[in-house]
């Protein structure tokens, strides 16, 4: 079932299935919540499953225009509260993944388990190099058409979302962490990333690994970035769920 709730002056697009342990799905960077029925096709039995459109993406709107991690945590911590929910597992990609950083750090008691996809401490200056380039001016028919499928507030809301991953070339201070703040992290965690990431090299996963003190590291060969669709999803799917559970 479809919901929406206000939290942090956005109104979060978000759905609620299941019974169970209560288990938080959270997508990349100018995707939607529903692109896990990719990753997990069929119900996902025990749980119950929250997977929210995070702030300006699909259905959640976003009146600053401005986007951080940081405060994408707290939104979904926002959207937990309002469920009544206090301690979870979750699984993120990419920005779903940084985002469960900042949770992780910010309320540590509250995440029991975690999988971390495409992740990274901090963003490298090759990454940087390559968000500069994704300009508006720089996408094709076909990525807008995409866009447009997935984000149904209008084109305006595209064009904030595009500028915002330009924009995270120039931001230094949100994706900022250091093992003397990863080591504040209590859950248990599964780093998966793709050995051929071309935003974030295998070494920043490793970073991550040694720097959470109960995680364990999974590295896709061949992977690129989110390794977790297509033919690798049911593996994938069912390492998750068997780490989580």
């Amino acid at each position: 079932m479809t919901h929406t709730v206000a939290t942090n002056g956005a109104d979060l697009h978000f759905t609620d299935t299941g019974e169970g342990e209560p288990l938080v799905l959270l997508h990349g960077f100018t995707g939607i919540g529903d692109n896990w029925r990719h990753v997990f096709p069929e119900p996902i039995a025990g749980h119950r499953v929250i997977v929210p459109d995070l702030r300006g993406h699909g259905g959640s709107t976003n009146p600053s225009g401005v986007f951080t991690f940081r405060q994408s945590a707290l939104d979904i911590f926002g959207l937990l509260d309002h469920l009544g929910i206090e301690r979870f597992k979750a699984i993120g990609v990419s920005a779903g993944a940084k985002t469960l950083l900042h949770m992780a750090t910010q309320q540590p008691l509250r995440v029991e388990a975690m999988v971390l996809v495409s992740a990274t401490p901090h963003i490298p200056e090759p990454a940087r190099a390559i968000m500069r380039t994704m300009t508006l001016e720089s996408r094709t028919p076909e990525d807008w058409a995409q866009m447009r499928q997935w984000h149904t507030q209008g084109d305006d809301q595209i064009r904030s979302l595009w500028q915002q991953g330009v924009d995270f070339a120039t931001s230094h201070d949100d994706m900022n962490f250091t093992a003397r703040t990863l080591v504040a992290i209590s859950a248990r965690t599964l780093i998966v990333h793709g050995d051929r990431d071309p935003l974030y090299p295998v070494e920043l996963a490793v970073e991550l690994y040694r720097g959470i003190p109960n995680s364990a590291l999974w590295v896709v060969p061949q992977g690129g970035h989110g390794p977790i669709f297509g033919q690798q999803a049911p593996a994938f799917a069912a390492a998750a769920l068997a780490f989580v559970s």
